[in-house]
């Protein structure tokens, strides 16, 4: 059964710390602050992570990852190099869209607009009496009370948003590669760049209708991807691709690696170990990305469903899917 890495050995390698040697970097568990070094081949990994029943060659993320990962670090040099070419913006694009489909953090955001959808489909089809009643063990009632105090459960297979997310990969980045991004450059040496078991962070915007995407490359150099509502042109060469380099004040690396905290999952990676680290992390670590789903009221019947990512505190007991793929609570 093969370990599959759902965030590229290749990203966490520039995270490597020069006190650790070539292969090793430092984490820091969010929910107790356990702090570890680490080496990239053994961390962000669940087996058989890539593998879908769902899809009919259920390894093809695999090839996928054969025009990223090899070019990851060329695309990195471009973007630090601030003049990214349509080649390196493919790759970077691509590993966000593959952290947004295979990492367990996405396979829970993306469950719970499907969970909504079956929920509200549910009560729309007993509502029409398209339903059989319950069965009576399950004591009196309809199907909608019975969702609504708990007896009946909606459980989604996370492989099947998985397998909807690596259908559609080419899709996301083209989408992304069409919006505007921003490189984002560090100069401060005492205060790099983290990243994460989920760097693909939201940040909310004055538009509740747009989130845009934090995402570290490197200790020194990240990218935030500005979405629009204009739609972009649907091409691989990324004719509307627009870009602008920023160097960060020291208090906007500062809210950088706020944003990146906040959005990891379990687990955040950095190159250096300075004593402010822990303290930084244990301010921002009951904070997680969460998606909600708004239910609108149709005047036909039924809901219309309109799915956001936020970032919220994180509830006191959630599913959580462990290193060696152990479910926890």
């Amino acid at each position: 059964m093969p370990l599959d890495h759902y965030v590229s050995q290749v990203h966490l390698a520039n995270f490597n710390s020069p006190a650790r040697g070539e292969d090793g970097l430092w984490g820091i568990r969010k929910r107790d602050l356990l702090f570890f070094p680490c080496k990239t081949k053994d961390i962000c990994r669940v087996p058989d992570g890539s593998t879908n029943a769902y899809i009919l060659e259920p390894r093809i993320v695999e090839e996928f990852l054969l025009t990223i990962e090899p070019n990851y670090n060329r695309a990195i040099a471009s973007f630090r190099a601030g003049i990214p070419n349509v080649d390196a913006v493919y790759v970077v694009a691509g590993f966000i869209a593959y952290v947004m489909t295979c990492s367990p953090a996405a396979m829970r955001i993306n469950s719970v607009p499907l969970r909504a959808a079956v929920d509200a489909t549910s009560r729309l089809l007993e509502a029409r009496s398209d339903l059989p009643s319950p069965p009576p063990e399950l004591g009196a009632g309809s199907l909608s009370d019975m969702l609504d105090d708990g007896r009946v459960k909606i459980k989604i297979d996370k492989k099947y948003p998985q397998a909807i997310g690596i259908d559609g990969i080419t899709q996301r980045i083209i989408r992304f590669g069409n919006f505007t991004w921003e490189i984002l450059h560090n100069d401060f040496k005492d205060s790099p760049f983290f990243t994460s078991d989920f760097p693909t962070a939201v940040e909310e915007t004055a538009d509740n209708r747009i989130m845009n995407r934090i995402v570290p490359l490197a200790p020194d150099l990240a990218v935030r991807i500005l979405p629009d509502f204009n739609d972009p042109p649907s091409k691989l060469e990324f004719p509307g691709f627009r870009y602008r380099n920023v160097n960060l004040s020291y208090q906007g690396v500062r809210a950088i690696n706020t944003t990146v905290v906040r959005c990891a999952e379990e687990t955040v990676f950095f190159r250096d170990n300075h004593d402010w680290v822990s303290p930084f992390v244990k301010k921002h670590q009951v904070f997680h990305t969460s998606s909600l789903t708004d239910r609108i009221p149709m005047p036909v019947g039924g809901h219309m469903l309109i799915a956001r990512t936020r970032v919220r505190r994180r509830p006191v007991h959630e599913e959580v899917i462990t290193e060696n793929g152990i479910t926890a609570s």
